[in-house]
C-alpha cells in the first residue's frame, strides 16, 4: 500500500503543483493519450526487437510483488529451519536410506508436508532435496557442496531479476523516447506554421507533453518500480 499511496502523492504534487501556477490540465489530457501510445508503445516494441519477449512476461508476473512485498516472513524461516532440523536429524539417526525416502518423493514426505508453503515454492523445494542428494552421494566435501549451491543461487536470482532489469532499462530508454515524440509534435507543429500564434501555441504545447510524460514516467514510476521490485527479490 506504501506504494499505491507513494504514486498518489506523486501525481498530486506535481500536476498540483503545475495548477498552482496557473497551469491548465487541458492540453495535458488532450496530448496524454497520443503521446503514452507513442512512448510506451515504441518501449515495448523495443524489447520485442530485442527478442525479450520472456522479459515482457517476467514484469507483467512480477508487479503483484511490488505491492505485496517479500513472500517470505520471519515464521517461515522458522519453518525452514524446523524442517532442515528434521532432515538432517533423520539422516543422523536412521541413516541415508531413510532420508532418501524424503528426498526423492517430497509431495509424499511427511516431514516436507509439515511445512507446506516451503513445498509450494519449486526452487527452494529442488535446492533443498539436491543439496541433501549430493550428501547421500558421499559428497561431503564442504567446499564441493557450498560450491554447487552458489552455482544455483545465484542461477536462480539472475533469472529472478529479469522482471526488475526490463523495466529499469525501460525507464531508461522513456526519457529519449519522450523527446522522439514531441519530435514528431514539432514537426507536425512546422508543417501548420502558417496557422495564428494561439494555435501553433497550442499544438507546441502539445508537442512538449511527450518529454514531460517520458520523464515523469521514467523516473517517477517505472524506474522506482524496478528498484522496488529489485528490492523485494534481494530480500
Amino acid at each position: 500500500m506504501l506504494q499505491l499511496g507513494g504514486i498518489v502523492v506523486l501525481f498530486a504534487c506535481v500536476f498540483g503543483g503545475y495548477l498552482m501556477t496557473g497551469g491548465s490540465l487541458g492540453v495535458v489530457i488532450e496530448a496524454a493519450p497520443h503521446e503514452l501510445l507513442t512512448i510506451f508503445g515504441a518501449a515495448i516494441a523495443a524489447m520485442l526487437i530485442a527478442g525479450s519477449m520472456y522479459n515482457l512476461k517476467k514484469i507483467m508476473g512480477s508487479l503483484g510483488k511490488v505491492i505485496s512485498g517479500p513472500g517470505w516472513k520471519p515464521k517461515d524461516y522458522n519453518d525452514l529451519l524446523c524442517l532442515l532440523f528434521l532432515l538432517t536429524k533423520t539422516m543422523k539417526s536412521k541413516g541415508l536410506i531413510a532420508l532418501e525416502a524424503h528426498i526423492e518423493k517430497p509431495d509424499d514426505s511427511s516431514i516436507f508436508k509439515r511445512y507446506p508453503k516451503i513445498c509450494k515454492d519449486h526452487f527452494a523445494l529442488d535446492f533443498i532435496c539436491d543439496t541433501l542428494r549430493m550428501m547421500t552421494m558421499s559428497l561431503e566435501d564442504p567446499h564441493q557442496v557450498e560450491t554447487a549451491m552458489e552455482k544455483q543461487l545465484e542461477k536462480h536470482h539472475h533469472e529472478a531479476l529479469v522482471g526488475a532489469n526490463a523495466l529499469q532499462s525501460m525507464a531508461d530508454g522513456l526519457p529519449a523516447l519522450g523527446i522522439v515524440a514531441a519530435v514528431l509534435g514539432v514537426i507536425k507543429t512546422m508543417g501548420a506554421i502558417s496557422e495564428p500564434p494561439e494555435v501553433l501555441g497550442g499544438m507546441i504545447g502539445s508537442a512538449l507533453v511527450g518529454t514531460f510524460l517520458g520523464v515523469f514516467l521514467a523516473y517517477g514510476i517505472v524506474g522506482p518500480l524496478g528498484n522496488r521490485l529489485k528490492a523485494v527479490i534481494d530480500e
